[in-house]
């Protein structure tokens, strides 16, 4: 299964002598890092920095990896004298000013560190929220948002400057300016200008939202008016059940404080081990039998329809929509007390991952219904393989270079209305070399939506043929690349920060 999650590493030192993989959080067989040759577990600014100076002289390359939101082998270059710099450990939060409505954080710090950091002091990050345990440097980094076409909600709209070790293995100082190229870049830097390890953060008075739930027929949103039916809310998405024809539709606003008393918390990851067991014993058939997948998904939509949270206080089940909670216990929550995250019990994934014009959600999801179809006619059914469907959201107009909901692109497409984002996690079994049910649909799909449709890859939950893909199409704009290059290599001059990803879309 797919979810953000901590990276499973080997216990090396510094000095580790030969190159082995680095894993994603999905543990050995799923590499972020093909080979690299040692992995540092940092633990302050300082240390970082000196361990960056370390390797620049003994002509080794850097990548800098947080709590984890990469599920490829896409994170470091191919060149196996990489040194990993764990950030986990630099994770102080410092200097809160409610007058100024600003906090420091450094590279390690997770949202779920921060938001309950700020909860305790009658704070909040508003709408810049991701999913609980990314770091923040790391979102800032591949351009991670919430799901929102009315709120700000690219976590780097929420950052008004930041520190970054550089490929020479100084200390730049940024202050947010978006006339700046500088700044455009930083905004979603792939971790290709250096590390990040500190930002200012802009912080809120805490406050009580609501989450809502309504179930749909398919063509309620094929349809619909899907900009009319997200926009009007703080945060909103769909699931999609292709099998059931179906989506849930999740909404969420502010209420005022005094509203109701309950203090619901959602259940973002977790699962109990008889429900994990039960799941991957029937995706494991499904790899071969269709009638195992179309089980599972109704199962999950069952389970789906009723809130999946708990009152806070009590830990109580909470069983009618809507919920009334404290901002991130609402719309991000995490892990219950007593389950453990899908990873611990051995469930993996796939995902696909393509950004939007929601000018052309309609179009997009038909043609993708038009895929399933076409399958069906030849008698195989195709399902959601995740316990909570197909993933669609959405992303508020955010300027920089290479965001997923920039705009003002050469592909002519109107991105002035947000981002619809099409994400599409599936089970991978552990038999048959990790190939899904009908494997081949899949990879059509992903070409079939990255030729038709003005869209951009998410830069941490595709494979290297997606980005190829999209490359080959040129689905990035050439003259946002251009002007990226030009501040990369005045960061890093000499590639210390390569990556893959920053290889295939050629700003090396």
């Amino acid at each position: 299964m797919l979810f953000l999650k901590p990276f499973a590493v080997l216990a090396l030192a510094l000095t580790a002598s030969a190159a082995v993989p680095y894993n994603t959080f999905d543990g050995p067989g799923s590499p972020a890092c093909n080979n690299v040759a040692s992995v540092h577990n940092a633990t302050s600014v300082k240390d970082i920095q000196s361990t960056v100076q370390k390797a620049i002289k003994a002509g080794q390359r850097v990548r800098a990896s947080g709590k984890a939101h990469m599920w490829y082998d896409t994170m470091c270059s191919d060149d196996p004298n990489t040194v990993i710099i764990r950030t986990e450990e630099v994770n102080n939060i410092y200097d809160l000013d409610m007058n100024h409505g600003t906090v420091m954080i450094e590279a390690g710090v997770t949202f779920l560190q921060l938001a309950e950091y700020l909860h305790a002091r009658g704070a909040s990050a508003g709408y810049t929220l991701v999913n609980w345990n990314i770091t923040l440097a790391g979102c800032v980094a591949m351009g991670a948002h919430r799901s929102s076409l009315k709120e700000d909600s690219m976590v780097a709209a929420g950052v008004l400057a930041m520190d970054i070790i550089d490929g020479n293995g100084e200390l730049r100082h940024l202050e947010r300016n978006n006339l700046d190229d500088t700044w455009l870049a930083a905004s979603t830097s792939l971790g290709l200008l250096g590390v990040i390890v500190r930002m200012k953060f802009k912080v809120y008075p805490d406050f009580k939202v609501w989450a809502d739930q309504k179930t749909l027929d398919e063509s309620e949103v094929l349809d619909g008016d899907i900009f009319g039916m997200i926009s009007p809310y703080a945060t909103a998405n769909y699931w999609w059940w292709p099998y059931k024809r179906k989506f849930h539709y999740r909404t969420y606003d502010v209420l005022p404080t005094d509203f109701s008393p309950q203090e619901g918390f959602q259940n973002t990851f977790s699962v109990t081990y008889p429900e994990a067991q039960a799941i991957k014993g029937i995706w494991e058939s499904g790899r071969l039998l269709s009638s195992s997948n179309k089980l599972a998904e109704e199962i999950l939509f069952a389970q789906w329809e009723a809130p999946n949270f708990r009152e806070k206080t009590t830990n109580e089940p909470i069983d009618q929509w809507p919920v009334y909670g404290w901002n991130y216990d609402v719309l991000i929550g995490g892990l219950y007390p007593d389950q453990k995250p899908v990873w611990e019990y051995g469930l993996k994934g796939h995902t696909l991952e393509l950004a939007f014009p929601v000018t052309h959600a309609n179009a997009m999801l038909k043609r993708v219904r038009e895929l399933f179809d076409a399958e069906l006619r030849k008698g195989v059914f195709m399902t959601s393989t995740y316990r909570s469907g197909i993933n669609i959201k959405f992303g508020r107009p955010y300027f920089d270079l290479l965001g997923q909901v920039t705009y003002n692109t050469a592909d002519g497409a109107d991105w002035s209305k947000g981002a619809i984002m099409f994400d599409f996690p599936s089970y991978r079994p552990s038999l048959g070399g990790g190939k899904r049910f009908n494997e081949p649909f899949y990879h059509k799909l992903a070409q079939v939506l990255v030729s038709e449709f003005p869209c951009r890859p998410h830069w941490t939950k595709n494979t290297r043929e997606v980005f190829q893909l999209a490359a080959q199409y040129k689905k990035i704009d050439p003259g946002h690349l251009a002007r990226f290059k030009a501040v990369r290599e005045k960061f890093d001059p000499n590639g210390v920060f390569r990556s893959v990803v920053g290889e295939i879309i050629g700003v090396y």
